[in-house]
């Protein structure tokens, strides 16, 4: 996998590395984090708009055909955060209920994402199990961790398929 390094402006103004991942980067991870996830799962439910990408990538290698969508925001354009992320448009419970979820987002930052999103498809009545692919530890700022990552970083992580990345 290839990856190249840039500078960005950390939280506390010091510049950090970016780690720029590629598309065949991109495909490694996503096949790496198949392999972890395995093919216990009834659909997919992509969290808005990171994790779209991985999302359907990851389907495709699992051979899944139900993909589902949770619109989340979180981060601000001018930057910082939500005080809790923002759920818009979310699958119908009925949607969810009895089902093994696959819940995908490109990155565990904070976490608060990902748990909100796990949270609300329990409360559906769905069987929820979380992937991304990039697992940020020293970042997150909920209990636990997701429950499959494809690989571990402490860098600002810019995606093939983000605009201006």
């Amino acid at each position: 996998m290839t990856a190249a390094r840039a500078g960005a402006i950390r939280d506390d103004g010091a510049m950090p590395d970016t780690l720029v991942v590629t598309w065949e980067a991109l495909d490694g991870l996503v096949a790496r984090l198949a392999e972890r996830v395995g093919r216990e799962h009834d659909l997919v439910l992509a969290i808005t708009r990171g994790g779209l990408v991985p999302a359907g990538m990851l389907a495709y290698r699992l051979d899944l055909r139900e993909i589902l969508v949770a619109g989340a925001v979180f981060y601000l354009p001018e930057g910082g955060t939500h005080p809790a992320p923002v759920i818009g448009h979310f699958p119908d419970d009925a949607l969810l209920a009895g089902q093994r979820v696959l819940v995908v987002d490109e990155v565990w930052e904070t976490g608060e994402t990902m748990t909100e999103v796990m949270a609300r498809v329990r409360a559906a009545g769905g069987l929820p199990v979380s992937a991304v692919i990039h697992y940020k530890p020293g970042r997150s700022r909920v209990d636990g961790a997701p429950d499959h990552w494809a690989d571990t970083v402490h860098d600002w992580v810019t995606y093939p398929y983000k605009a201006g990345g």
